[in-house]
C-alpha cells in the first residue's frame, strides 16, 4: 500500500525567513517602489530605506547572485514568509528585506526565527519541543515518523492510502488510519494506489444534479393509484455521458434489477411500491431498508415518478445524487386537506446518522410515530436507506426545519391535496428539497402553461419559506403579500395568481410553486409542486426527461433579456419580459416522437423546469441546478 504523505517541512522552528542574498522577479524600471512583504499588524515594519543587497538574475527561484541590479523594480509578486511571525518591506530599487520582529517579541534581525515555546518540530525523525529561546526542552527520535506540531507518529495526519476498495486517511493524532471512503465497484470506482483516492468515471463528482449514486423514495399517494400492475412507481435514469452506462438498484441487501443506458438516451425503470410508505394516512413511521439505492458506473440524471402513468394523481421528483446531499433542510409540503395528510421523508445515507426535527409553527400536530413526537420533535437515528416519514395531521409540515450529523435527503409534499383548498381535485405532491447551504436571496418565478390552451398561463400559488429569524421579502413587480417573516420556517403564500416577479430577501430563503387545480379555470391537469432555482445555479447545458406517453410535456424557460437559448437545437424564438426586472419567460412544448430526452443549452445560466399532463394528472420538477453552497 502506498501512503501519501503530507509534509509540513520546518527548517527549524517557525516562519521561514526571507532571503536577502536572492530576488527571483524580472526587473522592468528605474523608479523604487515599497511592497509589503506580510500583513502582521502586530509586527513593527522597518522602512527606514534601501539597502543593497545582491539579487538574482532568474525568474524561477534558482538565479545565482550577480550583485546591486540597478535596472529598476520587479513587477513579480513581493517574496513573502510562510507564516505570520516575520514582517518587512521590499524596496526594489535594490531589493531591501527587513525582519524586526518574531511573534513573542524577541528581535531576530539578521538570526534566525524563534519558534514558541512547546512547539513540536521535527528534524528528520526527530521530535524537538521549543522552549522559546531559540533552543529545545526536550528531544525524541521517533521510530517510525516525526509530524509537526504532533511529534512522534505512526502515520502523517491527513495522509491517505488503499485498504482494497476503501481509503483510509490517517487520523488527527496519527495514531492510525480510519475508512473514510469506499470506492463502490457498482460505480465503477476503485482505488487509486498512486493518488490513495477513488479513480473512475464517478468520482470527484461537482455539486450538480448529475451524479451516480442516488436514493429513490416512494411517499403518500392516493390510495386508489399505488396499487402495480395499473400504476407503477418508476424511475427516469438519463444518461449525460458519452459511455454506456450499468445501472444497479438495491433494497437493503437485495438485488431489485440491473440495467443499461446508451449514451444520451433514458431507461425507465419500474420499481415496487413500498406500501409502509405510500399506503394510509399515518402514523409517522421508521421504515427499515425502505429506499431503494441506485448506482450507475457513469454520471446520469434521475426522476423519480409517483406514479408514471396514472390520469388522475401524480407528480414527479428530481432526485439529488448523495455527493449533493447535506444535514440542513427546510420542509416545503401543504397542509391536511378533507383528513388527506402532508408529509415529509428523510432518507439516510449512513448508518448511525442522527436526525433531530423542528416543526415550524403550523406544523406541530403530527401523527407520531418512528420516533416522532405529536408535537413534531424528534431525534431519531436512521441506518443507511432508512426512511422516516413524517405525517402532518391537522397541520402544515412547510418550514420545518430537518438537521442530521450525516447527509440526508429530504422529500416534501402531499399525499393528494387541492390547491387552492376549495378548487377541486385533488393531487400528489413532491419534490426533493434543496439543502439550506444550496439556498440564495433572490428568485425569479413564472407560471406554467395552460393545456391545451398553451398562449394562456395556468395559475398557481406560491410559497415563500425563511431559514433564518427577521427576514425581509421585496417583489419586483411588487405583490400583495407580508414583507416579514419572523421565525425561521415561516412562510407566506401568494394566493391564486399568475403573476411573474423576481423575489430577493435579506437573507437565505426557498420558494416552492403550486399549480391550481383544474377547476380553477386555468386549464386542465390538477396540482403539482415545483422548487424554483436560484439565477446563482442556473446552467447552460441541461439533459431533462420528458415521458413520451404523457398528452402534453413543456419546459418553462427564464433567462437574462437576451439570452442565446435552444432546446434541442432549435432557438427558442419567442421571449416575453418580466417586467423590467431584466429577466425573461419563454415556454417550449417538447416532441413526443422521441425517447423522452431533450436537451436545452445556452450561451449564459437559464432555468429549466419540466411538467406534463394527462388527463386530470400532472407532474413538474426542476430540470436541473448546479448545487453549489452559497454564502450568507
Amino acid at each position: 500500500m502506498l501512503r501519501l504523505r503530507r509534509y509540513a517541512l520546518l527548517a527549524l522552528p517557525l516562519a521561514a525567513c526571507v532571503d536577502g542574498g536572492e530576488n527571483t522577479g524580472a526587473v522592468t524600471d528605474s523608479s523604487p517602489t515599497t511592497l509589503p512583504v506580510t500583513s502582521n499588524p502586530n509586527v513593527t515594519t522597518d522602512t527606514a530605506g534601501p539597502t543593497t543587497a545582491p539579487t538574482g538574475t532568474g525568474t524561477d527561484g534558482t538565479g545565482t547572485d550577480s550583485g546591486t541590479d540597478t535596472a529598476g523594480p520587479t513587477t513579480d509578486a513581493p517574496p513573502t514568509g510562510t507564516d505570520s511571525t516575520t514582517t518587512g518591506t521590499v524596496t526594489t530599487e535594490n531589493v531591501s528585506v527587513s525582519t524586526t520582529a518574531a511573534t513573542d517579541g524577541t528581535s531576530t534581525t539578521g538570526e534566525p526565527p524563534v519558534c514558541p515555546e512547546d512547539q513540536i518540530v521535527c528534524d528528520g525523525n526527530t521530535a524537538q519541543v521549543c522552549d522559546g529561546q531559540g533552543g529545545f526542552k526536550s528531544e525524541e527520535a521517533c521510530p517510525t515518523l516525526c509530524a509537526p506540531n504532533v511529534g512522534c507518529v505512526e502515520c502523517i495526519p491527513g495522509e491517505t492510502e488503499c485498504q482494497g476498495d476503501n481509503v483510509a486517511t490517517c487520523n488527527d493524532a496519527g495514531t492510525g488510519f480510519d475508512i473514510t471512503d469506499s470506492c463502490d465497484p457498482l460505480q465503477g470506482l476503485t482505488c487509486d494506489a498512486n493518488s490513495g483516492a477513488c479513480a473512475g468515471a464517478c468520482a470527484g463528482l461537482g455539486l450538480s444534479y448529475i451524479g451516480c449514486d442516488y436514493y429513490p423514495t416512494v411517499t403518500k399517494q392516493y390510495d386508489l393509484y399505488n396499487t402495480a400492475p395499473t400504476h407503477v412507481f418508476a424511475v427516469a435514469v438519463a444518461n449525460t455521458s458519452a459511455q454506456m452506462v450499468n445501472i444497479t438498484v438495491t433494497r437493503g441487501a437485495n438485488m431489485v434489477t440491473a440495467s443499461t443506458v446508451a449514451p444520451n438516451t433514458v431507461q425507465i425503470l419500474d420499481l415496487p411500491w413500498v406500501n409502509e410508505l405510500t399506503k394510509g394516512d399515518g402514523p409517522s413511521a421508521l421504515v427499515v431498508d425502505g429506499a431503494y439505492r441506485l448506482r450507475t458506473t457513469g454520471p446520469v440524471t434521475v426522476y423519480q415518478y409517483n406514479p408514471l402513468k396514472a390520469t388522475t394523481t401524480n407528480d414527479a421528483s428530481l432526485l439529488l445524487p448523495v455527493n449533493t446531499w447535506t444535514g440542513n433542510y427546510l420542509v416545503a409540503a401543504r397542509g391536511q386537506w378533507s383528513g388527506i395528510p402532508g408529509f415529509y421523508a428523510v432518507t439516510a445515507r449512513q448508518d448511525n446518522t442522527t436526525v433531530t426535527l423542528t416543526p415550524s409553527a403550523t406544523g406541530k400536530i403530527i401523527a407520531a410515530g418512528g420516533g416522532v413526537a405529536a408535537d413534531g420533535t424528534g431525534v431519531v437515528v436512521l441506518n443507511e436507506s432508512n426512511v422516516l416519514q413524517v405525517v402532518a395531521t391537522a397541520s402544515d409540515p412547510t418550514g420545518t426545519i430537518v438537521t442530521a450529523d450525516k447527509p440526508v435527503q429530504v422529500i416534501g409534499g402531499h399525499k393528494c391535496t387541492n390547491v387552492p383548498d376549495n378548487i377541486a381535485a385533488c393531487d400528489h405532491l413532491e419534490e426533493s428539497m434543496f439543502p439550506i447551504e444550496t439556498l440564495a436571496k433572490e428568485y425569479v418565478v413564472v407560471p406554467p402553461v395552460q393545456v391545451p390552451n398553451d398562449q394562456l398561463d395556468k395559475a398557481q400559488m406560491v410559497r415563500i419559506i425563511a431559514s433564518e429569524p427577521g427576514t425581509t421579502l421585496t417583489f419586483n413587480p411588487d405583490q400583495p403579500v407580508a414583507k416579514t417573516l419572523t421565525n425561521a420556517g415561516d412562510f407566506i403564500e401568494i394566493a391564486t395568481t399568475t403573476a411573474k416577479f423576481v423575489v430577493t430577501a435579506d437573507k437565505k430563503i426557498m420558494v416552492a410553486q403550486y399549480m391550481v387545480g383544474q377547476n380553477g379555470g386555468y386549464g386542465t391537469s390538477d396540482p403539482s409542486m415545483l422548487l424554483a432555482v436560484n439565477p446563482l445555479q442556473w446552467r447552460k447545458d441541461y439533459l431533462v426527461h420528458a415521458p413520451t406517453n404523457w398528452v402534453a410535456n413543456y419546459v418553462d424557460l427564464i433567462a437574462k433579456t437576451g439570452a442565446a437559448v435552444k432546446v434541442d437545437n432549435v432557438n427558442v424564438p419567442s421571449w416575453a419580459p418580466i417586467g423590467n426586472t431584466g429577466y425573461a419567460v419563454a415556454h417550449v412544448k417538447l416532441s413526443n416522437a422521441g425517447d423522452g430526452n431533450h436537451r436545452i443549452t445556452a450561451d449564459q445560466g437559464v432555468s429549466v423546469a419540466v411538467g406534463g399532463v394527462m388527463s386530470a394528472g400532472s407532474y413538474w420538477y426542476p430540470g436541473g441546478l448546479d448545487l453549489d453552497l452559497i454564502p450568507q
